[in-house]
């Protein structure tokens, strides 16, 4: 969609639309929120897009059975920005489609560092401190690790770290991670921490 055929419905799409913002981080300093898609296509024309997990959910209603696929999708620029997205639909593409639209409605920025006591080459390669999400019976710990060591991970959270930027990490995970969309939730969560967490003034 070109930014001609877009017609926003919110002030924050105006603001965009008509060069006011032309820069997400200016979004996120302001603490917007974001609820149109357009916004981000406009302002991070490079994100990636990944499926996660595919699933067929079935439901019982009064006509019968209904089967419905869900669709798990993380979207990154690999440079700091990630967003993780869940999309329902009778179809694989349409539900993929959806997870995508959520994905970028719930883009979040990452902050990296170099926290590694191995490391300390003041890189953005890894995270700047060790954070934990939770979501469900799943609970992720992230820690900093040095430059070439890699994602230590497994696939789920890998594939969002690696979307946020994210080049070296160890992780924990305890709880039903087969479960990929509280896997991947608690992932996410964690990932908010690098932001929420204040960092002491004698760390930076």
């Amino acid at each position: 969609m070109s930014e001609g055929e877009w017609v926003p419905r919110t002030r924050l799409g105006r603001m965009v639309l008509e060069g006011k913002i032309t820069s997400i981080d200016e979004i996120f300093a302001e603490g917007y929120k974001i609820k149109e898609v357009e916004i981000v296509d406009i302002l991070v024309p490079d994100l990636k897009e990944e499926v996660l997990d595919i699933n067929l959910v079935q439901r019982q209603t009064d006509a019968g059975e209904r089967s419905r696929f869900r669709a798990l999708v993380v979207v990154g620029n690999e440079d700091g920005l990630v967003g993780l997205g869940l999309g329902k639909a009778p179809r694989v593409r349409t539900a993929i489609e959806k997870a995508i639209r959520d994905a970028k409605l719930n883009i979040i920025p990452v902050r990296r560092g170099c926290g590694s006591w191995e490391c300390g080459c003041g890189e953005p390669h890894s995270l700047p401190f060790k954070v934990e999400g939770k979501c469900g019976s799943v609970r992720v710990v992230l820690i900093p690790g040095p430059k070439g060591l890699g994602l230590v991970a497994a696939e789920v959270p890998k594939a969002i770290l690696r979307s946020a930027g994210i080049k070296d990490c160890w992780s924990r995970s305890f709880g039903r991670t087969r479960t990929a969309v509280s896997f991947a939730y608690a992932t996410f969560d964690a990932l908010k921490k690098t932001i929420s967490t204040v960092i002491p003034k004698d760390w930076a």
